[in-house]
């Protein structure tokens, strides 16, 4: 087993590794910029190595300063946690051939997937169900033709894109090209690399996701599928698993695929294989992401497997600890995303302080966060502050709590979207597990907010701050050596 490891990433997911490392008794290095210098994944690790950088995303994704900090540490792994540099295959073939392990797939893999494109031919290749597409090889006016032909509704879509960006809905033929112009200079804006494709639009589709094991050697296990539908701008805000309303047969069917592309790959470590599925039933690869995922904590809880201490275990060269016949499902588990924003405001992303913090508790519940009372929240990073898990013997229970657990949050100072996510399990089409990825859009009017009095909200706001402990600690109590001087100090 491993002895030390560096986690090349930071807030809730670097704390979230931090205590497994903890847990397996394994030394934990957390890297950080000045900017997050208190921040808690700073404070939790064993050892800390600062990073420099104009700003703190720069910090973050610079490999030299990353690969310096395990020589000068000591540590032997690197976990990647989900976002910056996890699914970057340089970066893991630079820390593979410096002789560091590193917590995920193969670099060669996560290049495989990581290209839209050549992972929706390396899917259909190996029979995984992969909807109509079109890509560009001359000139756009072929590809125009090739698109077109396919019939609409089309999405056209970035090779290596992710969260939205190069993403174009396309109704009729005289928005193709426009649409194909438009997504490809996204495309290059963000991703540096201009390619897109078309592929036939699943009218509100479910967004079903597989979690899966492997060891490297083609032996892949899965461990059931997530329901992500809920989502906005293309961004996942609801997870749970098991997914409702799926019939088993049809989950075995697309749990099948996600494990035979995954072992037609030879996957290393921790994956999710993402699919559409239609009204009808017809499921289709959509991409796969070569690392943990954000809502893995549904899938641990609903299986009782520590994901990350089985990553580690895997990149340490223990393999699988269990085979497929021993994974079993107990009960629900539903995952929504806490995130300073405005919903009533096509949720733009807010920044602020966070004055008030107090953490839900309760039977079920678990809370996944990096942030602290007193902290500034920045545009600097993503708007996730923390996530807030509930677990019931049944969807209705799981709800239950979790609809409990928003009201007994508190997080002021900041913007949030938690009275929306209240609104959300309380909606009757929610319960009900009538589920699409048009859901917040065709729900709209039931999710929206009820209008409240700016003035006496601020009042309220300012109550609370001003009556809790560590403010009143932080306003009035007169530090040394002021204090020991008496009335004559002013």
């Amino acid at each position: 087993m491993l002895n030390k490891v560096l986690i090349a990433n930071r807030g809730e997911i670097a704390c979230r590794i931090i205590r497994t490392l903890k847990t397996m008794g394994i030394g934990s290095v957390a890297v950080f910029h000045h900017e997050d210098r208190n921040a808690p994944h700073v404070a939790m690790a064993d050892e800390k190595v600062q990073l420099s950088g104009q700003v703190p995303t720069q910090a973050y994704l610079d490999q030299d300063q990353i690969i310096a900090a395990c020589r000068s540490t000591g540590a032997e792994a690197v976990h990647p946690g989900y976002g910056f540099l996890s699914e970057n295959a340089s970066f893991a073939q630079r820390i593979t051939d410096a002789g560091i392990a590193f917590i995920g797939p193969d670099a060669h893999v996560i290049k495989l997937m990581g290209d839209k494109i050549i992972s929706r031919e390396f899917a259909a290749k190996h029979g995984i169900p992969v909807a109509p597409s079109a890509k560009q090889t001359g000139t756009i006016e072929d590809f125009i033709k090739e698109a077109a032909a396919i019939g609409f509704p089309l999405l056209i879509k970035a090779s290596a894109g992710g969260g939205g960006k190069g993403m174009k809905i396309v109704r009729e033929a005289g928005e193709l090209e426009e649409n194909i112009r438009v997504a490809a200079s996204e495309a290059q804006r963000y991703f540096s690399d201009g390619r897109v494709y078309a592929e036939r639009l699943v009218d509100m589709p479910r967004h079903i996701e597989v979690q899966v094991l492997g060891d490297g050697n083609g032996n892949v296990v899965h461990l059931f599928e997530r329901e992500c539908s809920i989502q906005r701008r293309y961004q996942k805000v609801v997870e749970e698993s098991p997914a409702p309303n799926l019939p088993v047969k049809l989950r075995d069917e697309i749990c099948a695929s996600a494990v035979r592309l995954c072992a037609a790959a030879k996957y290393k470590n921790a994956g999710t294989v993402e699919f559409i599925l239609g009204a009808g039933g017809e499921y289709y690869f959509l991409e796969m992401n070569t690392r943990l995922q954000v809502e893995h904590p549904v899938t641990e809880i609903v299986l009782g497997i520590d994901l990350v201490a089985e990553q580690l275990k895997i990149a340490s060269g223990q393999g699988l600890s269990f085979s497929q016949k021993d994974i079993k499902q107990r009960g629900h588990a539903m995952e929504v995303r806490i995130c300073a924003e405005r919903p009533d405001k096509d949720f733009q992303p807010a920044t602020g302080r966070v004055g008030v913090l107090r953490i839900p508790e309760g039977e079920g519940v678990r809370w996944d966060g990096g942030i602290l009372q007193g902290q500034a929240v920045t545009p600097a990073f993503d708007s996730m502050l923390a996530k807030l898990i509930a677990y019931g013997p049944d969807r209705v229970t799981a709800i239950d709590r979790l609809a409990g657990a928003l009201k007994d949050t508190v997080l002021l100072g900041v913007p949030t979207n938690i009275d929306f996510l209240g609104r959300i399990m309380v909606n009757p089409v929610f319960r009900e597990g009538k589920l699409h990825t048009g859901f917040i859009k065709e729900q709209g009017d039931s999710l929206a907010p009820v209008p409240v009095d700016p003035a006496a909200e601020a009042a309220v706001v300012v109550a609370a701050l001003t009556t809790t402990d560590d403010f009143q600690a932080s306003a009035f109590h007169t530090p040394e050596p002021h204090a020991s001087i008496g009335a004559w100090r002013n």
